[in-house]
């Protein structure tokens, strides 16, 4: 079906950080499947981790358990820093955390007579019913009506907005990214995060945060908001993950922090046949342990420091780059961003443009520091390509 309307190409092999295409044509892959591919492509400790499991147990029915899930749960509540009573359930995929997220929410609400759940405007959170509900983009939701009432999004980065709506009573819970990835890497300011939190405690509301594509080190910590300089020190009631968790393996998370969310959803309230599958859990367990072991929590946060002063003086029209440890968006003057991504892939790198003036970079975390460098070196002429083609001229790079 059409609904990534046509290919930019057919890949067909990767290493590293890169990938080939059908035609044998090599590119730098500055996107890693959309903040996916934390170790790159065919990493061999991934490789070898899946690779064993499948052998020993590829899927059993979630009326059992297995080792890799159970060991998995743990390290994900070692990670995300959760106190005594916390529990984890797994999902295929960010969207599907966040549905569960959302039914948490659903059920928090009931037990004390409210429905209305909070989220923010510029919010993607997956394209499923519920999840799109929390979505605030229009054309996403639009074709959709009507979707799950009770969600109104406040405008973003706005603490007095925030402080009006939990004043009109009856808040379950507010979701919120800690960085903004679909809106063109946002982060709201310092201190944001931690009135959320306030507020959220004081009208005994969830705090949800999606760091689906915010975590598993995508931003220099384990999760975004253990950064001071987002979350400042904030404990959420839930996290989702996806995205890198599994190195390009589907698996989500749900992360329910202490007994009280943990204890929300109950036998018959929600359920998975693949989540928490023995070969999903050992690829998550795999990239863990990765990042771990080569440090790339340090090595993300020191390149990310880097290359976003190095990508700002790239160009004249690069008026602004935001972003933390590997998630960065290169903002321009001009609203030729596509124009520019088309560019990009004729010199041989994967960039993503989510908005008319933004180019998202989420490469895999082992993207090395000569690697950035030839993107920046390259980019002064995609640019001047892009601004051509969008003009009508040749956009050949």
């Amino acid at each position: 079906m059409n609904t990534f309307g046509p290919p930019q190409g057919v890949l067909v092999r990767g290493e590293g950080a890169y990938v080939w295409d059908a035609d044998g044509t090599r590119y730098l892959d500055l996107l890693g499947g959309i903040a996916v591919n934390a170790l790159g492509h065919a990493h061999p400790t991934l490789v070898s981790a899946v690779s064993a499991q499948l052998g020993t147990l590829g899927h059993v029915s979630n009326f059992f358990a297995t080792p890799t899930q159970v060991t998995l749960a743990e390290r994900l509540l070692e990670v995300a820093q959760a106190p005594s009573g916390s529990r984890v359930f797994f999902t295929n995929s960010g969207t599907e955390a966040n549905e569960a997220a959302f039914k948490m929410i659903r059920r928090h609400g009931a037990a004390r007579g409210t429905s209305r759940v909070l989220a923010l405007e510029g919010a993607f959170h997956g394209r499923t019913m519920g999840a799109l509900a929390l979505t605030h983009k229009a054309a996403y939701r639009e074709p959709f009506e009507p979707l799950p009432g009770g969600v109104e999004h406040v405008p973003f980065d706005d603490v007095a907005a925030l402080e009006e709506a939990f004043a009109a009573g009856g808040v379950a819970g507010l979701v919120i990214e800690p960085v903004q990835g679909e809106a063109g890497v946002r982060t709201p300011a310092p201190g944001y995060l931690a009135a959320a939190r306030e507020l959220a405690t004081r009208h005994d509301a969830l705090l949800v945060l999606d760091e689906v594509q915010t975590g598993v080190g995508r931003c220099g910590a384990w999760l975004a908001h253990h950064d001071p300089a987002i979350g400042g020190g904030v404990v959420p009631d839930v996290v989702t993950l996806a995205k890198g968790l599994g190195g390009g393996i589907p698996v989500g998370a749900v992360i329910a922090y202490g007994e009280g969310p943990a204890t929300l959803l109950q036998p018959g309230n929600h359920g998975t046949t693949f989540g928490g599958n023995p070969v999903a859990a050992a690829a998550a367990l795999a990239t863990l342990h990765v990042i771990e072991r080569d440090d790339l929590l340090a090595h993300v946060s020191e390149l990310g420091r880097t290359w976003r002063s190095d990508l700002a003086a790239a160009h004249p029209l690069v008026s602004e780059v935001r972003g933390h440890g590997l998630l960065i968006a290169v903002e321009l003057a001009q609203p030729v961003a596509a124009a520019v991504q088309t560019a990009a892939l004729a010199a041989g790198f994967i960039v993503n443009a989510p908005t008319p003036t933004s180019l998202r970079l989420a490469p895999p975390l082992i993207l090395t520091t000569e690697q950035a460098a030839t993107f920046t070196r390259a980019l002064p002429a995609i640019i001047d390509s892009g601004v051509r083609a969008a003009a009508g001229g040749s956009g050949a790079a």
